[in-house]
């Protein structure tokens, strides 16, 4: 192994467990009625394999990016490097301190002032006092807080939190800095005195993990990248590479298990429940054009006419409008059933999306009783350029609630349900 390397991870694994019948009891009294009512009850539980195989070096003076799809395990494995969470199988070594910021404010107390959290993350590092006093004008000036210094951090904007989160964490004593998309909170002008401390960190000889969903700030900082898919650590290579077949793979519509999805409600899927889902291969979608999508549901139970409903999501996860079908499924109707469907995505401009699925009956104008849930089922992009320069007709949809209703067609399902 190079002396130079400060961070190797080696056939990293990491599985979570999922229980999914479980209920929150907030008294003993409450637990013991459970108990008494369902005394042969066992919580169902599941394994989640949030990494796999994963293995790697980083050398000192390298920014190394880190990309993937949400959910490809970028989080987790930045949680196993700054030790909040441990590997199910291989080995981590360090050597060096190693500063992180996962997400706005970890590390800061909500109580304690802006100084007091310096002091606190410095000795948390390991430093000693004098260490810190040396680095303390330093860090509130990149912060741009002073007037902000003995106030309790719980009463800081967003911004002001990033800023000192970020100053502390980039300033203090670290050989190895951990970032997690953080730096999108901030400002274009704060983003860019992030870079300019993130390259003075590079050129001094430390080392910097950079998970980012920016690929113009990774482009021009990162010295080489990896992505991972799935949990799985599908390229490790320089920065373009991994960046350009990153973009290519997350214009492909992915579609989600419905049985590795979290049911949140104990309720969805007992009536009826989502069996399968399948996307077109299609690459990013100009705008407008229609999105190809098959679902296969059970009918458990007998029950008034069924839609589908679509949420669509944007960047982030945040709900942009509601897409409802007309009644798909007749009354009465139980057994299995397959769908086809197709949605324009008329509309949506150029970005990246998701769909939410919902079964259930009811409308806008009526109270909706959601039966199952898959959300978020569809990751898609779509485009105002199509690959060979042909530019959309993009224009945006003017309605106040809902984007274009999908055309579903029925069909029969194989087997029956289980």
């Amino acid at each position: 192994m190079s002396s130079d390397v400060v961070l190797s991870v080696r056939n990293v694994d990491k599985t979570y467990t999922i229980r999914h019948n479980h209920s929150d009891h907030v008294t003993l009294a409450e637990m013991a009625l459970e108990r008494v009512r369902h005394p042969f009850r066992r919580a169902e539980r599941e394994s989640f394999e949030a990494l796999h195989d994963i293995s790697f070096e980083v050398r000192r003076g390298e920014v190394l990016g880190v990309v993937g799809r949400n959910g490809a395990g970028k989080s987790t494995i930045l949680k196993i490097l700054s030790r909040i969470t441990e590997p199910t199988r291989g080995e981590v070594a360090v050597w060096g301190r190693v500063g992180s910021l996962l997400e706005v404010g970890t590390g800061f107390h909500p109580e304690l002032t802006g100084r007091e959290n310096v002091y606190l993350n410095g000795s948390m590092l390991g430093m000693s006092r004098g260490a810190i006093q040396d680095k303390f004008d330093e860090i509130v000036e990149f912060a741009g807080v002073e007037k902000f210094l003995d106030t309790p951090v719980k009463r800081y904007s967003s911004g002001m939190y990033v800023r000192l989160a970020f100053a502390v964490a980039a300033h203090l004593d670290s050989d190895i800095l951990l970032l997690d998309e953080v730096l999108a909170v901030g400002d274009s002008g704060f983003q860019d005195q992030c870079m300019q401390r993130i390259e003075e960190l590079r050129t001094s000889g430390r080392a910097v993990l950079l998970v980012s969903h920016q690929a113009k700030m990774l482009r021009s900082r990162a010295t080489r990248a990896i992505l991972l898919v799935d949990g799985h650590l599908h390229l490790d290579s320089d920065v373009d590479t991994v960046l350009d077949l990153h973009e290519e793979l997350s214009r492909q519509p992915v579609a989600r298990d419905p049985d590795t999805i979290f049911r949140s409600s104990p309720l969805w899927g007992k009536q009826a429940r989502f069996r399968g889902l399948a996307v077109a291969a299609e690459h990013a979608l100009l705008s407008g054009a229609p999105l190809h999508y098959s679902v296969d549901i059970d009918i458990l139970q007998t029950l008034p006419p069924l839609r589908l409903t679509q949420v669509v999501y944007g960047e982030g996860g945040v709900p942009l409008a509601t897409s409802f079908s007309p009644y798909c499924v007749p009354a009465g109707f139980r057994g299995p059933l397959h769908l086809d469907v197709e949605w324009s995505t008329e509309g949506l401009a150029p970005g990246a999306y998701s769909l939410g699925l919902v079964l259930g009956t009811g409308d806008l104008f009526n109270v909706p009783d959601d039966l199952d849930a898959v959300s978020p089922a569809i990751e898609f992009s779509v485009t105002a350029v199509d690959a060979d320069g042909t530019p959309a007709d993009w224009r945006p949809y003017w309605g106040a609630f809902h984007l274009p209703a999908p055309t579903i067609t029925v069909g029969d399902a194989a087997g029956p349900p289980p």
